[in-house]
């Protein structure tokens, strides 16, 4: 485990106080907050205006659980697809919110599909993340039936979502769901989270309950592959300090484990609105977004 990592794990004996300040997203929007969960809905809104849309469809017939599907308004396909799962620390936010990117990745010829989960603290994050396993899983085993292509899933996250993909890219739970090793061709991580110590030394306690256990089995920087497609580490220029630790920490472990990918310091964005550049189509993280997954 390189040094980086090492330390990320090591902020689990900070104190409280330090961790709610490092690791608190809104405090670095302040009273903007409001505006940009706004601005979430009004550009997943118009997204969702120019397609013709699978929408609720249930992937997870346990939970009852659903998803988008929004495809190119085009001839053809099957049509690759790129997963997107919400932030909101686990316990907020919606597949509503989450269609922002649609417009922009059909342009390009990508399907996209926004999944909702049960939330925390009603639910506990392995069966978040049980339930995100299976989006995936369903969309191998259905995706034909709405024109995808199964073989080209690519897979994202912002925030808590970003772990939740991170956790896409383990090697313990494909056999379990009957889907190849490879399923996950490419993931983008967008100001995540992928070690858990220091989370659950925080304010997320509060909601989440972590137990030791939980926090070595679910955090995805204790459990790299030994393969993978690559992935894009992203973060925005005005996140909080935990969050930029998290990303540089996993991304130079991932580098540390030989394994494909890049990093990516989006200038002028917050930790909110850095989700909202896949809404355009010349920014520079829609552009490394487009160009992974077509060389994945």
């Amino acid at each position: 485990m390189c040094q980086d990592a090492r330390k990320l794990i090591q902020e689990g004996g900070w104190t409280r106080d330090l961790l709610d300040r490092d690791y608190d997203a809104r405090a670095t929007v302040g009273e903007g907050f409001s505006d940009e969960m706004k601005a979430y809905l009004s550009h997943s809104d118009a997204a969702r205006a120019g397609f013709q849309a699978h929408e609720d469809v249930v992937y997870d017939p346990v939970s009852g659980q659903k998803l988008d599907i929004f495809k190119p308004d085009e001839p053809g396909g099957p049509f690759p697809v790129f997963v997107f799962i919400h932030g909101g620390y686990w316990r907020a936010l919606s597949k509503r919110e989450s269609a922002m990117m649609a417009g922009t990745l059909a342009k390009a010829g990508y399907a996209t599909v926004a999944i909702d989960y049960a939330l925390a603290p009603d639910t506990r994050l392995t069966e978040i993340l049980r339930q995100v396993r299976q989006s995936l899983a369903f969309l191998w085993n259905e995706g034909k039936a709405f024109n995808l292509d199964a073989g080209k899933i690519h897979v994202g996250g912002s925030s808590a979502g970003a772990h939740l993909a991170a956790m896409t890219l383990t090697t313990d739970w494909q056999s379990r769901f009957q889907v190849p090793s490879d399923l996950v061709k490419s993931v983008l991580l967008l100001s995540g989270l992928y070690e858990l110590a220091p989370i659950a030394a925080s304010f997320a306690q509060d909601w989440l309950a972590l137990s030791a256990a939980d926090v070595a089995d679910l955090s995805p920087l204790r459990h790299l592959p030994a393969r993978s497609g690559p992935v894009l580490v992203a973060w925005a220029e005005g996140d909080a300090p935990g969050f930029k630790r998290q990303s540089l920490g996993f991304h130079e472990a991932w580098k540390t484990a030989g394994l494909p990918g890049r990093a990516l310091e989006i200038e002028n964005c917050n930790h909110f609105n850095i989700l909202l550049e896949l809404s355009r189509d010349d920014s520079r993280l829609t552009n490394a977004l487009v160009h992974m997954m077509q060389t994945a």
